[in-house]
């Protein structure tokens, strides 16, 4: 029997009993969905860890209160640490004085209101800092002036805002000048910066930079800790800087020889070396979840093939007895069982691919397409389609014609 001939009798066999087909390729398509979704989503995230993760600027650490993914807080270890205060933040960059090229001061505070006249913007997020917040964050200016080191001294009410802010409050005329209110107090604006556009969906311009001190006359003292971003000189001195750097804020904090660093350090590198990890552990769920549901699939398919070996038993008994050979039964067996397990996975690849790059849609980034876990879960469908076909096709070639021929 030629393999046209052979491939033409699997489909007839599999058409004949649709239902049970498709109930058999659905169980397949769950299981290659579930990995290739979850693939597909975090291939989408990872196409934007730099522009996303990657928020400092060149050859910078920041220290922090917290570290930089906190998703567990055993005993509120993270939470009793003291807040790093305006006044250890200043005594951390007199002693980096000549050590590094930029020192910056930055708190947040979120979900703040920024008005002008009648219109008022919900949810920004007020910035205290100083002069070197665009070069620590990779920002730019876009028109107007940033943040000065006298503007920091002075306590003045100035703000450089986002352009989100700006398009909203002021869409037709320049904002410089003018005053707002963020959070009921008054600012002037001296500047605007650049677009940046989104990161995880949510947007990097609606950002209200004032100097830190101001920020802590008008907001208060209480429950706020202060990032501070280091850059060094170059990236051959970036080790010994971030060396440097640790002894100068051990001793800002007045933290004795032997006692644990009660604060985080962190760069770019660790930012995605973070993202990394929970990564990796949500595909290690994603693939166990998978492998469990592609086992009971081919555990159906299996089953499926078995019941269609007892129903086609004559059918086998007259095709032996016109002259087909054992391995024509296998070969054809064998084939139903593997278009039965690709079809519902190419059809888990769609499904998964389009559910993935929802998430790209919703954040606003680039779309993929996981080629290595498609091809992978095609090789994956093929090696279930023909173990789990393989006893069924066996089990239908060793039958014997004469009493299959019986068979009723």
């Amino acid at each position: 029997m030629s393999p046209t001939e052979t491939i033409r009798m699997a489909l007839l066999a599999l058409k004949t009993n649709k239902l049970r087909s498709v109930l058999t390729i659905l169980g397949v398509t769950i299981g290659v969905f579930s990995v290739i979704g979850v693939m597909t989503a975090l291939s989408v995230i990872q196409t934007s860890i730099e522009g996303g993760l990657s928020f400092l600027g060149s050859n910078l650490f920041q220290f922090a209160k917290y570290p930089v993914m906190n998703t567990r807080d055993p005993e509120e270890k993270f939470q009793n640490r003291r807040d790093i205060t305006l006044e250890q933040a200043r005594a951390y960059a007199r002693l980096m004085e000549g050590q590094a090229s930029t020192i910056c001061f930055k708190v947040f505070d979120g979900g703040k209101p920024v008005s002008f006249g009648r219109t008022k913007l919900q949810g920004r997020t007020i910035v205290g800092t100083n002069e070197h917040f665009l070069t620590a964050n990779a920002y730019t200016l876009g028109y107007g002036r940033n943040i000065a080191a006298d503007d920091v001294d002075l306590n003045r009410r100035i703000t450089v805002v986002g352009t989100s802010i700006q398009k909203k409050l002021f869409p037709n005329e320049t904002p410089i000048g003018k005053w707002v209110k963020v959070n009921e107090m008054p600012y002037e604006i001296v500047g605007v910066l650049a677009e940046k556009g989104s990161s995880f969906g949510q947007s990097q311009d609606d950002l209200v930079l004032v100097p830190i001190t101001t920020f802590f006359g008008d907001f208060g003292h209480a429950n706020r800790t202060v990032n501070v971003a280091t850059q060094s000189t170059s990236q051959a001195t970036y080790n010994a800087t971030l060396d440097k750097a640790i002894g100068a804020m051990r001793t800002a904090r007045g933290l004795k020889l032997g006692r644990e660093n009660d604060f985080e350090v962190y760069s770019n590198d660790t930012l995605v070396s973070a993202f990394a990890q929970v990564a990796g552990t949500i595909r290690v769920g994603a693939f166990v979840v998978s492998v469990i549901a592609l086992v009971a699939a081919g555990i159906g398919i299996m089953n499926i093939m078995l019941v269609s070996v007892t129903e086609r038993t004559r059918e086998i008994g007259i095709r032996k007895a016109i002259g087909a050979r054992r391995k024509d039964i296998v070969r054809q067996f064998l084939l139903e069982a593997i278009v039965l397990s690709e079809l519902g996975g190419l059809i888990g690849i769609l499904l998964g691919v389009t559910g993935g790059n929802g998430v790209a849609i919703w954040l606003d980034i680039a779309m993929v397409f996981p080629w290595g876990w498609a091809i992978t879960g095609l090789v994956v469908c093929s090696l279930i389609g023909t173990g789990f076909g393989w006893y069924p096709a066996f089990k239908a070639a060793r039958l014997d014609p004469i009493e299959a021929l019986r068979f009723e």
